[in-house]
């Protein structure tokens, strides 16, 4: 199945968000999980990737793409079952916005505060909130080391006003006590390969990893054409025509 079920549409329609259970099969997982261990965790040791703080003074690391390349990310990014889920989520044609892996090491993966991703990509020049994202677990993920939150529904809300806060951006602290009693909080716990597919106004957040285990993820973010940012303040987002590749290409790239 490449795009949303009918049951599906009307769950991310109802409560902004999805979980797509094994998108990817353990050996795809597998492959890519181990690629991007072997690679991202040199590239750490040579001071090349991005780490981000929290209240805590703990660190998540972050690796950001502008592009689709054809290596395993980029192949990924443009698989036609990532792709089907983001075109029914959005209703738009679509290209790929950002794609990037989020590193929550054993005991030191720091928290995420609540956010809407749209509340940072208005800022960047995007004006309707036709975007979403897939977040691809390629850990097991629960609340011992991390996994994402959400406040079900919370994307009818619409954008927010956010606040920068050490090296994040977050919603601000009236309207989110507000929304915390109003709305479901989830725990989103998934298995390796799972799909949480989530509109771009939907609040959520994670906790830091205090276990044992890696926690690990990959997030590739879409936005309809039509939306495209009116002007270029960071280097991804701008539009880059998306060519859409069979499932399971990712494989065949080094």
């Amino acid at each position: 199945m490449l795009g949303l079920t009918a049951q599906e549409a009307k769950d991310y329609a109802r409560d902004g968000y999805i979980i797509r259970k094994g998108l990817l099969s353990q050996d795809e997982v597998a492959d890519f999980r181990d690629h991007a261990r072997k690679q991202l965790e040199a590239e750490k040791a040579s001071g090349a990737i991005m780490s981000k703080g929290d209240k805590e003074g703990k660190t998540t690391l972050l690796k950001m793409w502008t592009k689709a390349e054809d290596d395993k990310y980029g192949l990924l990014a443009r698989d036609e079952r990532m792709v089907g889920l983001a075109e029914d989520a959005v209703g738009k044609p679509i290209y790929l916005y950002s794609h990037k892996m989020t590193m929550k090491q054993p005991h030191e993966g720091g928290a995420w505060e609540w956010h809407q991703d749209f509340g940072y990509w208005y800022n960047y020049g995007c004006l309707a909130p036709d975007m979403m994202s897939i977040y691809i677990a390629l850990d097991k993920a629960t609340r011992e080391n991390g996994c994402l939150q959400v406040l079900k529904a919370t994307h009818k809300l619409g954008r927010l006003n956010h606040i920068r806060e050490n090296d994040q951006t977050n919603v601000e602290q009236e309207h989110l006590e507000a929304a915390l009693k109003r709305f479901e909080h989830i725990y989103v716990e998934m298995e390796a390969g799972d799909a949480l597919v989530f509109d771009g106004n939907l609040l959520h957040r994670s906790d830091a990893n205090r276990s044992d285990t890696y926690r690990w993820g990959y997030i590739c973010s879409y936005n309809a054409v039509e939306n495209a940012p009116f002007k270029k303040v960071r280097e991804y987002g701008n539009f880059d025509e998306m060519k859409k590749v069979p499932a399971g290409s990712f494989r065949k790239a080094s």
